[in-house]
């Protein structure tokens, strides 16, 4: 007699269960990373845009506009730090999010960009 090969029907479930449950993680996971993507991005081509002044006003005010622009609801222009270093400004965004997960379960992530801007006339 030919013996049967494959997956059976619980185990296909248990796999199913373990694949969804990763999924879903991943579906609470992404838009996080995605905002954080669009934060360093505004960040790194406010640092480089010659067109915005080493003012921490004008830098935060910069910021706001890109961050309305890329829909990013976690963090404001005045929630950015702007340091003085050497030859110019360094603009800190530094921030958490906290998303509910399941129940009183939450996932909280926490983000960290950093970027030099040289102030007008320094190399």
């Amino acid at each position: 007699m030919k013996q049967q090969r494959g997956i059976t029907l619980t185990s296909f479930l248990m796999v199913l269960a373990v694949v969804g449950f990763f999924l879903f993680i991943g579906m609470k996971l992404f838009p996080m990373y995605q905002e954080y993507w669009s934060v360093s991005k505004a960040v790194k081509s406010v640092a480089a845009d010659s067109t915005v002044s080493a003012t921490p006003e004008s830098i935060r005010n910069s910021l706001d506009k890109r961050f309305e622009v890329n829909y990013v609801d976690s963090l404001r222009g005045r929630d950015v730090k702007v340091e003085r270093s050497t030859g110019g400004v360094l603009i800190i965004a530094e921030y958490e999010v906290r998303k509910p997960l399941i129940y009183n379960l939450d996932i909280v992530a926490r983000f960290r960009v950093e970027e030099a801007k040289q102030a007008a006339g320094a190399q």
